[in-house]
C-alpha cells in the first residue's frame, strides 16, 4: 500500500512537470506566431492547450482520490495541497499562451507587434519560456535557493512590461489604437505568464520548507571572480 501511495505522489510531481514543459513550449511557440505572424504556430498553441487542461484535471483527480483513500498528514498533505494550487498556476499559464496565439491568428496575415517593438516582445518571450523552464527544473530538483532565485529573475520582465508601456505613451507613437491595444495585451500576458512561473517556484519553497517564500532569507548572491 505505502509503495503504491508513493508511486501515486511521484505521478502528480511528473504531472506538475509536464504541465511546466508544455506551457513553456506554448509560450516559446506564441512568441513566434506573435511576431512573425506564423499562423500554424498560433494554431498548434490553440489546439494544444487541450492537453494542459486534461493533465491538470487528471491531477486533480489524482490529488482527490489520495486525499480520500489515504488522508494524508504533515508533508504529504503538503504536497498533495500545494501540488493542486501549483497545477492551477500551470494551468493559467497555458491560457495566457493560448492568448497571445488567438492575438496572433485575429492579426494573421498582418503583426500583431510593430518592428519597433520587436525587440522587447521577443525578449519577453524568451524570458517567460526559460522563467518556465527554470521552475520546471525547480519542480525537479526541489532546489530552494533556485527557487527564490527564480523572484529575482522576474524583475527583468517587469522592466519590459514598462518598456513597452514606455512605448505607448510616447508621443511619436504612429501606429494606432488597435495595435496599442494589442500591445498592451500582450506585455500583459507576458507579465502575468511570468508572475505564474514565480508562484510555481514558491509553491516548492512551501512544499519543502512548510514556510512561505517570503518568510526565508534571499538566496546569496553569486559575484563573480574578476580578472586575477
Amino acid at each position: 500500500m505505502r509503495v503504491t501511495y508513493h508511486k501515486e505522489l511521484d505521478s502528480i510531481s511528473d504531472g506538475l512537470v509536464e504541465m511546466a514543459r508544455l506551457t513553456g513550449s506554448a509560450i516559446g511557440r506564441a512568441t513566434t506566431a506573435l511576431l512573425d505572424a506564423d499562423v500554424e504556430f498560433a494554431e498548434s498553441v490553440i489546439s494544444g492547450d487541450e492537453r494542459i487542461d486534461q493533465l491538470q484535471r487528471d491531477l486533480e483527480e489524482k490529488a482527490i482520490a489520495l486525499l480520500a483513500r489515504q488522508q494524508p498528514v504533515a508533508t504529504d498533505l503538503r504536497v498533495v495541497v500545494t501540488s493542486l494550487r501549483i497545477s492551477a498556476d500551470l494551468e493559467r499559464s497555458g491560457d495566457l499562451a493560448q492568448h497571445l496565439a488567438k492575438l496572433a491568428r485575429m492579426r494573421f496575415p498582418e503583426r500583431a507587434v510593430p518592428g519597433d517593438l520587436h525587440r522587447t516582445i521577443l525578449e519577453m518571450g524568451q524570458l517567460a519560456q526559460r522563467l518556465m523552464a527554470q521552475a520546471a527544473e525547480v519542480l525537479i530538483t526541489k532546489d530552494v535557493d533556485a527557487a527564490l532565485k527564480l523572484e529575482r529573475d522576474d524583475d527583468r520582465m517587469d522592466e519590459l512590461h514598462r518598456e513597452v508601456f514606455h512605448h505607448l505613451l510616447d508621443e511619436r507613437w504612429k501606429h494606432g489604437v488597435e495595435t496599442a491595444v494589442d500591445v498592451t495585451l500582450a506585455g500583459r500576458y507576458y507579465e502575468r505568464f511570468a508572475d505564474h512561473a514565480v508562484s510555481v517556484a514558491r509553491g516548492v519553497v512551501y512544499l519543502v520548507t512548510g514556510e512561505h517564500a517570503d518568510e526565508l532569507p534571499p538566496p546569496p548572491v553569486v559575484v563573480p571572480d574578476g580578472p586575477a
